[in-house]
């Protein structure tokens, strides 16, 4: 793994050196958008909604919607006064009950790993989160952001798991009408859920889809359903002749200036061009032997 962060835990008077390793990865199955015909990419322009015209990547700037549907256009000068945090302290606030936090307040998981001068204070902080039973509430700057996150204990490895802001966590605008329950229907929920009760082990639990996409596209490999797109062929190590490529522009281009291209000769093999140099050079003697003969001639008269 690589280190995406470095800076420092604090609580009182106490600072830890640490690392942040991105602890999760998603394996989740990605499909690309293809043509049907023949396989090729489908690509996206950036498009104006209004004149319709394509904008280029420079051109592009950051735009805030209001409630009424204005837009509000942000340069670089306005990014640049917004408030910038780039402080590497994780700095602990206080020190919580674990089961205080909704889970579904988490969001990202990242790793711990002290540097070799902070390995003992450390392990002390690991040790009291787990006697506590608490988790840490801590302030961290990723990204330029200020994030709520917590500090617990998994595996020996304290983790960091940055959380939503409680206004991005959506409130259900439904009601559940339940009618009247049994007390023998809450019997035998009872029972159902001792009869299935067991230990987690998420290892028990596999990808099932992502093993058959991966099944299903190998079976079509095996049987040669592919489609030879331009990129895969000159992956696949297809070697541009550049000369030809070029004569062929030159001609191109002449034809679409209204000259004709030049009649393209055939290419003479080895053999023929060895036994056509051979007939110029007999020809070539030949005629030499003429003259000779044309000069004593004139000379004897």
């Amino acid at each position: 793994m690589r280190a995406i962060w470095k800076g420092a835990v604090s609580f009182g008077l106490v600072s830890v050196p640490v690392k942040l390793y991105s602890a999760t990865e998603s394996h989740d199955v990605s499909f690309r958008q293809v043509h049907a015909k023949d396989g090729g990419r489908i690509k996206y322009q950036r498009v104006c909604s209004i004149d319709g015209e394509e904008v280029a990547y420079a051109d592009i700037a950051k735009g805030y919607e209001t409630e009424h549907g204005e837009m509000v256009i942000l340069t670089d000068e306005d990014m640049a006064q917004l408030p910038v945090t780039s402080s590497r302290e994780i700095a602990v606030e206080k020190f919580v009950p674990t089961d205080q936090i909704d889970p579904m307040l988490f969001e990202k998981s990242y790793y711990l790993e002290p540097e070799k001068t902070g390995a003992k204070p450390y392990a002390l902080l690991r040790q009291a989160l787990l006697d506590a039973d608490r988790m840490a509430v801590v302030t961290v700057a990723l990204r330029q952001r200020t994030s709520v996150a917590v500090l617990r204990v998994r595996d020996d490895v304290i983790v960091l798991q940055t959380m939503m802001w409680p206004d991005e966590v959506r409130q259900p605008d439904f009601t559940i009408e339940t009618g009247e329950i049994k007390d023998a229907e809450v019997k035998m929920a009872q029972m159902l859920v001792e009869t299935l009760a067991g230990d987690f082990d998420a290892s028990d639990y596999d990808d099932d889809y992502a093993e058959a996409v991966e099944t299903l596209v190998k079976a079509k490999v095996e049987g040669g359903e592919v489609k030879k797109t331009e990129t895969a062929a000159k992956s696949s190590g297809e070697v541009v002749d550049l000369l030809a490529a070029l004569q062929r522009s030159v001609e191109a281009a002449k034809t679409a200036r209204g000259e004709d291209a030049p009649a393209e000769k055939p290419a003479k093999s080895g053999a023929a061009a060895k036994k056509s140099a051979a007939s110029k050079t007999a020809k070539k003697t030949t005629a030499k032997k003429a003259a000779t003969r044309k000069v004593a001639k004139k000379k004897a008269s």
